[in-house]
């Protein structure tokens, strides 16, 4: 049931994570605070799609 999801960065929107979810328990989209690279700093990351 895990899926593979992609997670890009609000502020600049890179695409820097990829990671996977169980769509039954989460089955909205996923929003993470991680570190880009790009901006040098913690965002908040989206899953795209």
């Amino acid at each position: 049931m895990r899926v593979k999801v992609t997670i890009a960065c609000t502020a600049c929107k890179q695409r820097n994570y990829s990671t996977t979810k169980n769509k039954q328990n989460d089955p909205d989209r996923l929003e993470v605070s991680k570190y880009c690279k790009f901006c040098g700093k913690h965002t908040v990351h989206k899953e795209t799609k």
